[in-house]
């Protein structure tokens, strides 16, 4: 196959996959924007009525965001901006200069009322359309009433829409997870090879998470919004407060994972670990990279007994990783490797607290340390 067919071939996968992920948008924007114009023109008797249609659609659109409070915010601007630009017109009447002082005017208003850019951009443009466009023969303020009720239907079925609001953060998570399972098994495969270079590819790769925390961090934002408002999610408000839970050990892990990376790469660099403190450190990592996985795996499984299960695995494997974190006994010494050890504690506490181990449960599973005088 040419370059141009499989370009062709990429973008055409490419493009049935966006449709598939989209097609429960695709099918409540064509309910909503339908119904709102046979409600607004069979029930109201309003002629035409184009903005109940288009503020619908509108409200209703492909953000990735588009929830309770993204779609209220749309339709909110699309409505105010229908009826500032009513009452402006029945004041200025039509024409380019009325319109410029439409967009202005409706742009400084929304701008002090909301700092949304999507709620600017169709408070303006609702505005412009309305003074540009003929008053239908209802009367001016026909149009804001039919964008009151696009706004309206695309609430009642954003409402309404059957919807797991704990199903994106926990994919997101299990990701992340994943992913510092993969990071941390690197790590422990360039300890064991002395491979430095190897090491700072890996500390790269653990900085490129941060777009994943962001992601995770996002989800969740919309899944407690969801499991708050919408009366098919309520149900689900207890374990998206667990995943809030999960989502700021798996930030701190991740953080400390970071650092770990760093320390060892450049460790490494100087030759400072010799052959059994690479041995012990990469079998530790390995240790951890098993329980980080199958944490991971806990966060993605829907069935809730398989999920303890896993939950349950992965506890089981990290407190077997956090008592072998023992500077005194693995550490000899070796000041850099005790070093190491030390920055591995409080990786493998942020890693129980995930799993669910209270605080200082995880904290009583690590070795105890000889004090100073001993």
């Amino acid at each position: 196959m040419t370059r141009t067919g499989h370009r062709l071939s990429s973008r055409w996968r490419a493009g049935l996959r966006r449709v598939r992920v989209s097609l429960p948008k695709i099918v409540l924007a064509t309910v909503g924007s339908v119904f709102s114009y046979w409600f607004a023109e069979e029930v109201l008797g309003h002629p035409g009525p184009l903005f109940a249609a288009t503020s619908a659609l509108i409200s209703l659109n492909f953000a990735s965001t588009s929830h309770v409070r993204r779609t209220l915010e749309v339709a909110l601007g699309c409505t105010l901006g229908i009826a500032v630009g009513d009452l402006m017109l029945m004041g200025l009447g039509h024409g380019l200069w009325q319109a410029a002082v439409v967009v202005f005017a409706s742009l400084v208003i929304s701008r002090f009322l909301d700092s949304g850019v999507v709620f600017s951009m169709q408070f303006g443009l609702q505005a412009l359309l309305v003074v540009l466009l003929p008053a239908p023969p209802g009367g001016p303020f026909t149009r804001s009433l039919d964008a009151v009720v696009g706004g309206v239907v695309a609430l009642i079925l954003i409402a309404l829409w059957p919807r797991d609001p704990r199903r994106a953060p926990a994919k997101d998570l299990s990701r992340l997870l994943r992913t510092v399972a993969g990071i941390l098994r690197d790590l422990g495969t360039s300890v064991a090879a002395d491979d430095a270079q190897r090491a700072w590819h890996t500390l790269v790769e653990a900085r490129g998470t941060q777009g994943l925390v962001d992601l995770s961090a996002r989800e969740l934002t919309e899944a407690e919004e969801l499991a708050r408002l919408l009366p098919t999610a309520r149900r689900h408000r207890g374990e998206v407060a667990g995943l809030r839970d999960l989502s700021r050990q798996a930030d701190l892990a991740v953080r400390n994972v970071r650092m770990t990376c760093r320390r060892t790469a450049s460790l490494m660099s100087y030759g400072a670990l010799d052959p059994a403190a690479r041995a012990s450190l990469s079998e530790l990592l390995d240790s951890l990279a098993d329980g980080v996985a199958l944490l991971g795996a806990s966060v993605a499984e829907t069935s809730p007994g398989a999920r303890d299960r896993l939950r349950a695995k992965a506890r089981d494997t990290l407190v077997n990783s956090a008592a072998a974190l023992d500077p005194d006994r693995l550490g000899g010494d070796d000041p850099q490797l005790t070093g190491l050890l030390m920055q591995l504690r409080p990786l493998a506490v942020d890693l129980l607290e995930a799993a669910g181990v209270r605080h200082e449960e995880a904290v009583a599973y690590l070795p105890s340390l000889r004090s100073v005088g001993d």
